[in-house]
């Protein structure tokens, strides 16, 4: 219970899977932003980049709230 921390709240890996999460987003709002119909109003802006961008979100979720692993480094 008292073991020493190096004071990073989260592991390498909580962070690798962070800058994927935040990689995700931005490419979801890109695909989003990419449509060609009016107001968005296409295949990419309705469906496909809000599918991306809700995986992005959950990987955020699942890395921020996930129990990561422990490492004596």
């Amino acid at each position: 219970m008292s073991q020493e921390r190096n004071g990073m709240p989260f592991g390498k890996l909580n962070y690798k899977r962070m800058l994927i999460g935040l990689a995700v987003l931005l490419i979801g709002f890109f695909i989003m932003s990419i449509d060609g119909e009016e107001f968005g109003f296409g295949f990419l802006g309705l469906t496909l980049g809000p599918l991306v961008v809700l995986t992005g979100f959950g990987l955020q979720f699942w890395t921020i709230l996930g129990k990561g692993k422990e490492t004596n480094e």
